[in-house]
């Protein structure tokens, strides 16, 4: 056999392998990002094993970008000690998917400018560590993930305090947090407007004042609802004097509402 043949083969051989490399990748790795009011951005790492064999999880972790910090919740804490909620033995079948989910808030000296960020934010990267059943290690580092943060318009407005549970046609006490998403200045006056369920207490049409950009306002209010069950916080409207634009906000959140008399057994 000459030196060319030899070469060709080689060169082949390495070919196929790379191929052979590529399409066996032992791990598909999807993700998913779900933005909360308080400003938390929560990441579902859905990992799932592609190979024909059991793969022990040694370790899923996710390392965040420098604006947040990060809050795992796979496990479940007891008196005595935390506990996976995969079990002790980590392990995932062929085919199998697994999810992973984690929290991440914006660091102290982000938080206030976490309401007006726009466009696409770094979240981190996911740290993945696994052994096949033949004991070989393997680790899979992602790229770094990337979210479009949501737009909130001119001004967004978002719930700081809300109790889950209220009695019914009982007064009770929201915080508001009003932040200028724009690159001016704001004049704003705040409407309460009840709804079917929903009825606020207090004055509406209330001035709130000039709002820089960038800037946020704590707003306390007052409301009750006259209907039980699950009900919406409905009904507010921010009116910027300076361009005479009115923003209305409906559904912000939920809170359950409950009858606090009970009949007498029979």
């Amino acid at each position: 056999m000459d030196s060319a043949e030899v070469e060709s083969n080689c060169s082949s051989n390495f070919s196929f392998n790379s191929i052979l490399n590529q399409v066996l990748k032992p791990l598909d790795v999807k993700t998913k990002f779900y933005n909360a009011e308080t400003d938390e951005v929560f990441l579902e790492a859905q990992i799932q094993n592609i190979t024909t064999s059991p793969m022990f999880m040694e370790k899923v972790s996710l390392e965040p970008s420098m604006m947040y910090n990060v809050t795992e919740l796979n496990s479940v804490s007891s008196d005595i000690e935390s506990e996976s909620t995969f079990g002790k033995m980590s392990y995932l079948q062929p085919l199998d998917t697994r999810q992973y989910l984690y929290c991440l808030k914006p660091k102290p000296e982000f938080a206030e400018k976490a309401g007006v960020i726009k466009g696409v934010t770094v979240i981190g990267k996911l740290d993945i560590v696994w052994k096949t059943n033949l004991g070989e290690r393997g680790r899979l580092q992602t790229s770094q993930l990337q979210r479009m943060a949501p737009g909130y318009g001119d001004v967004r407005l978002s719930l700081e305090l809300i109790p889950d549970t209220v009695n019914l046609e009982e007064p009770f006490d929201i915080t508001c947090k009003i932040t200028n998403c724009s690159e001016r200045t704001m004049d704003l006056v705040l409407e309460m407007c009840n709804t079917r369920s929903i009825h606020w207490c207090g004055v509406s049409g209330r001035q709130l004042g000039k709002l820089s950009p960038s800037a946020s306002l704590s707003i306390p209010l007052k409301l009750l609802s006259s209907v039980q069950g699950l009900q919406s916080i409905s009904g507010l409207r921010l009116t910027d004097t300076f361009l005479k634009r009115t923003y209305e906000y409906d559904d912000i959140a939920q809170v359950c509402v409950v009858c606090p008399y009970t009949s007498p057994e029979s």
